[in-house]
């Protein structure tokens, strides 16, 4: 699919059938993220892939805005692993974890794959639940799946300002 078709076309699903995602599929949207690019190529991401019963289980307990997909992606990233802007204020870990879903997601839709962007929930909670690394901050949780039949995007989905009202040129 021509990349212009893949960001016009894409939408956030919100019911999943129990279709599991083909593995080479999979790998190719796991693949998508890992060649994101990060701040000095630190690539402090980490994604984890639930699958199981029990880890979907984990995630239903901590949002009630998963919508029932099989495959769920948790981008997380490596906070001794950033780099630290001029300043000092910032650092790079959640938008390079950002960038790596941002891949994801539109890889997920090159592959004729559904996917929707989760953050109504509570990253540290999830991450005790999960039992992830005290290193790793959860950026977001990504349904992954295929589309109930008549399933498309929310009816206010191609609403969009034009240019004029958000870009200005200076």
């Amino acid at each position: 699919m021509e990349f212009k078709e893949v960001i016009k076309k894409r939408y956030s699903c919100k019911k999943y059938s129990s279709r599991q995602v083909e593995q080479e599929k999979l790998e190719a949207i796991l693949e998508a993220g890992r060649l994101a690019p990060t701040a000095k190529n630190l690539q402090e991401q980490h994604v984890y892939v639930l699958q199981s019963a029990d880890a979907l289980a984990k995630i239903d307990a901590v949002t009630p805005c998963r919508y029932g997909a099989p495959t769920v992606l948790v981008v997380a990233f490596d906070k001794n692993n950033v780099f630290t802007y001029p300043g000092g204020k910032r650092d790079s870990g959640v938008e390079d974890a950002t960038i790596v879903a941002t891949h994801l997601i539109l890889a997920a839709a090159d592959e004729g794959v559904d996917s929707c962007w989760i953050n109504f929930l509570d990253p540290e909670k999830l991450s005790e639940v999960l039992g992830l690394p005290e290193h790793e901050e959860v950026l977001m949780v990504m349904d992954l799946g295929y589309a109930v039949e008549g399933t498309g995007p929310l009816p206010n989905h191609s609403s969009r300002k034009s240019l004029s009202e958000t870009v200005t040129y200076m």
